[in-house]
C-alpha cells in the first residue's frame, strides 16, 4: 500500500472532526449552555503560540448590547449593513499583543482550536475577519479601554458561534496537487 492510500485509511476522532467540520452561516437562536462554550473557549488556550508565549486573548461575546456594537463595527468596516456573524448568538473575538512577532500565528491557532472544538461538540462555527481594522480604530481602541485591555492588543479574527441551522453539509473536493511529497 502506497503513502497516498495508508492515509487515506487512517481514521480517528480527531481526524473525523476536522474533515467534517463546515464553515456555518445559519445559526439557530438557541443559547450555548455555558460548560460547553467554556469547553471550547478552553480549548482556544492550548492552541501552540510562539516561544509558548500565549500573546492571544480571547473575548467571549454574549451580551446582545456588545454583540451588536461588534457585528455594526465589522459591518462598517465591510461597507455592509449585514450582520457579518450570520446571527450566531456568540462571538469570539480573539486578539493579541502586537509586540508579539507571532500574533497572527498565535491567534490564529486559536481560533482553529476552537472551531475544531465547537465542530466536536455539536456547535458550527466560521472564521470571521476583519478584526484587526476593527481595533486599530478609534471605536475599537475605546472597546478596548471600555473592557479595561491594552490598546496594544491587536485584532486576529473572530469565530461566530452557534448551533447550525443547517444540516449535512458536504465537504468541497479538495484540489489537485495539495499534498506534493519531496
Amino acid at each position: 500500500m502506497d503513502s497516498k492510500n495508508r492515509a487515506a485509511s487512517v481514521s480517528n476522532e480527531v481526524l473525523n472532526v476536522i474533515k467534517e467540520r463546515r464553515s456555518i452561516r445559519t445559526y439557530k437562536a438557541d443559547a450555548i449552555p455555558e460548560e460547553i462554550l467554556n469547553a471550547v473557549l478552553e480549548a482556544g488556550t492550548f492552541a501552540p503560540t510562539g516561544g509558548g508565549k500565549q500573546s492571544p486573548i480571547i473575548i467571549a461575546i454574549t451580551s446582545p448590547q456588545y454583540r451588536k456594537e461588534i457585528a455594526e463595527l465589522n459591518a462598517e468596516v465591510m461597507g455592509s449593513e449585514n450582520d457579518p456573524y450570520y446571527g450566531a448568538p456568540v462571538v469570539v473575538l480573539v486578539l493579541a499583543d502586537g509586540n508579539a512577532n507571532t500574533f497572527i500565528e498565535d491567534g490564529s491557532c486559536v481560533l482553529e482550536n476552537m472551531m475544531l472544538a465547537a465542530a466536536s461538540l455539536g456547535l458550527g462555527s466560521v472564521w470571521v475577519h476583519r478584526e484587526r481594522e476593527i481595533f486599530d480604530n478609534v471605536k475599537g481602541k475605546m472597546l478596548l479601554k471600555e473592557w479595561g485591555l491594552s490598546e496594544s492588543l491587536r485584532g486576529v479574527g473572530a469565530i461566530a458561534l452557534g448551533y447550525p441551522d443547517l444540516l449535512d453539509l458536504k465537504a468541497a473536493k479538495r484540489k489537485e496537487n495539495y499534498i506534493i511529497h519531496i
